[in-house]
């Protein structure tokens, strides 16, 4: 009994100290939902390329009818008007790079949905904060969102939902001080791609304690030396918040014993955090396998999940193929100087020995920092990004 009145106190404690806090704009929760703040919330689409107050769903049907990404509906809108879903998605020609979103000011995008035709790994998604020249995010637009074979499987986690039949959803908080840009560019030269979207995000002061969103993209595609890089050369302060990786299986037999390494702070030969398998890492255990169906087993968690497991047809789709998340929301890996991250693509072979593997490994990582970060490494060309 006093165990249990014990529990209800903290309980009662922690939500009275949450609704205590400071509600900045950037934050939101169920702790502190009620609260009111003076935040201006805002949100950029088709329908309203600025996000500026009263200026939405504003393409005339008549007027700009024939017009590219202005009234791209105008002839099924022609008999209502105004206001009738007149412009709901953008065109980007091959080869075209478009700016879907510029907001000045300093605030915060908190949320990010869209559905691109074609092939995912052809649309290159890239954000820029402030003043920056280079981007702080640049990965295929199918890879970000954790679909990285360019086919649809259910994602459902606190910072990224994928939902049918090609639903991109991302709730990671990315806050600027004095504006940002996000682009998509089509390296597809064969296809004109379609677009719809939304960047919702609020207009507030941004604290100095608020680091910088990124996302880079690496792939080790037959990687020769069982050592896949999933990032390197991040210089300052910041902290580790997600990895999504796709693997491609070259050879038959368990390929996830690989442990996963945080190299950090001048860490050098060894380092800080080592994991102790790769299933271990993505929260699952025993080669994720369903001991009564003898299967891989599909599971999608709000911090982790292996949400994609592409079983071989006996004809074309001839390779196993996975797609696993790993979410440190309530478990961020913090960093003072410097980090990298490395995972090993090891097996099993006979005799019960390790197998150094050939596998094609794809790898977004997701981190905050200060700016300015490192150059990031050349994006791989489309040839490199193909998947087949």
């Amino acid at each position: 009994m006093k165990k249990f009145s014990l529990l209800l106190f903290l309980l009662a404690t922690y939500c009275f100290t949450s609704a205590q806090e400071k509600f900045d704009g950037l934050n939101m929760n169920m702790g502190n939902l009620s609260r009111l703040s003076d935040a201006q919330t805002r949100s950029i689409s088709p329908e309203n390329f600025t996000g500026a107050k009263g200026k939405g769903g504003m393409a005339d049907p008549v007027k700009h009818q024939g017009q590219r990404n202005v009234a791209n509906n105008a002839l099924q809108a022609r008999e209502l008007g105004i206001g009738w879903k007149v412009n709901p998605y953008i065109l980007i020609e091959p080869g075209e790079t478009i700016t879907i979103a510029e907001i000045e000011g300093s605030g915060a995008i908190q949320h990010i949905w869209m559905t691109p035709t074609g092939n995912w790994q052809y649309s290159i998604l890239r954000f820029y904060w402030d003043d920056e020249t280079e981007p702080s995010v640049e990965v295929p637009v199918g890879p970000f969102f954790g679909m990285a074979w360019n086919r649809f499987a259910p994602l459902n986690s606190i910072p990224m939902t994928v939902n049918p039949g090609s639903a991109f959803n991302s709730f990671w908080k990315m806050p600027f001080r004095k504006k940002c840009r996000v682009t998509v560019e089509n390296i597809n030269p064969d296809e004109t791609m379609s677009l719809y979207y939304q960047i919702d995000y609020t207009l507030t002061e941004v604290g100095e304690d608020e680091a910088y969103f990124h996302a880079q993209y690496r792939r080790s595609d037959k990687n020769t030396n069982s050592n896949h890089v999933i990032i390197d050369g991040i210089k300052g302060k910041g902290h580790y918040v997600g990895t999504f990786m796709a693997v491609g299986v070259n050879n038959n037999g368990w390929w996830g014993e690989g442990e996963i390494k945080f190299f950090m702070d001048g860490d050098k030969d060894f380092a800080t955090i080592v994991g102790t398998g790769t299933e271990d890492y993505f929260l699952g255990s025993y080669n994720f396998e369903n001991k009564e169906t003898r299967q891989y087993q599909e599971y999608s968690t709000p911090y982790a999940g292996l949400h994609q497991v592409i079983r071989p047809d006996g004809l074309y789709n001839s390779q196993q193929r996975f797609g696993m998340y790993r979410w440190h929301v309530l478990d961020p890996i913090r960093f003072e100087k410097d980090l990298k991250v490395t995972i090993q693509d090891l097996g099993w072979r006979s005799n019960h020995r390790y197998l150094p593997q050939n596998s094609d490994i794809i790898t977004v990582a997701y981190w905050y920092q200060r700016e300015p970060h490192a150059r990031f490494p050349t994006l791989p060309d489309r040839n490199r990004l193909e998947v087949n």
